[in-house]
């Protein structure tokens, strides 16, 4: 015959099963809303164009060097003003040598997940476009670059991008084209932690937000390459 509190103890079961249940759908549901507040920025751009690389360097580093990082989803999308014709033959705006950059850096977004190993691979081979091959060494993932890179998965991807990119609604108009949470930034978008911050919906603002760098950043002239911009 059972004890008392054995048959206590089944008697509760169902309870504290049901308990421990809603205790992690709750839960759950809590990180789901945190990631739902986090603010999507969307950077199209190509990779010779130095209004980019200036961007990519500056302005994006803010995010990755503060506390924004944890309220923003942030996308790379190498394809910019390249075109694509019926062959599916790749045009790129700053010439071949562009083309083979963008191919490169996505398959570095495409082997490096984490999106500071992601940032840290892009800024080294935006900042320093000649010095390419020492980024691809120093990836921690030199192989699986290189792979991709010298194979069809390089193509498949710019593809992919272009896709992303022509169907950008409203259609770019020029690089660097950054979006926030799919809108467009125009030309705010020097002053992308203000905006960020201003965006973010969610609680515990960064410290970043609080500070003097959300004043707005002076350009003395708005600096972009534009659609069908012809390069000298």
């Amino acid at each position: 015959m059972a004890s008392s509190s054995a048959t206590k103890f089944v008697d509760l079961f169902p309870c504290l099963f049901l308990a421990c249940l809603f205790v992690f759908t709750y839960s759950n549901n809590l990180v789901v809303a945190e990631n739902s507040n986090k603010v999507k920025i969307n950077l199209y751009y190509e990779s010779l164009c130095p209004y980019c690389q200036n961007f990519i360097v500056d302005d994006l580093g803010k995010i990755f060097d503060s506390d924004l990082l944890k309220i923003t989803d942030l996308k790379l999308v190498p394809f910019g003003n390249a075109h694509i014709s019926n062959n599916l033959t790749i045009t790129c705006q700053h010439g071949e040598e562009e083309c083979k950059l963008n191919a490169l850096e996505a398959c570095g977004i495409r082997t490096l997940p984490d999106p500071k190993l992601q940032y840290k691979f892009i800024r080294c081979v935006e900042k320093d476009t000649n010095e390419w091959e020492s980024c691809v060494q120093n990836s921690g993932r030199e192989k699986a670059i290189s792979d991709c890179y010298n194979g069809d998965l390089s193509k498949k991807l710019i593809l992919g991008y272009a896709k992303l990119t022509s169907s950008l609604k409203p259609k770019h108009e020029y690089v660097p084209w950054v979006t926030l949470n799919g809108k467009p930034l125009y030309d705010n978008y020097h002053n992308l932690v203000a905006q960020v911050c201003k965006a973010y919906k969610g609680k515990d603002l960064p410290k970043l937000c609080s500070s003097s760098v959300l004043y707005e950043r002076k350009v003395s002239k708005f600096q972009v390459s534009y659609v069908d911009e012809a390069i000298n």
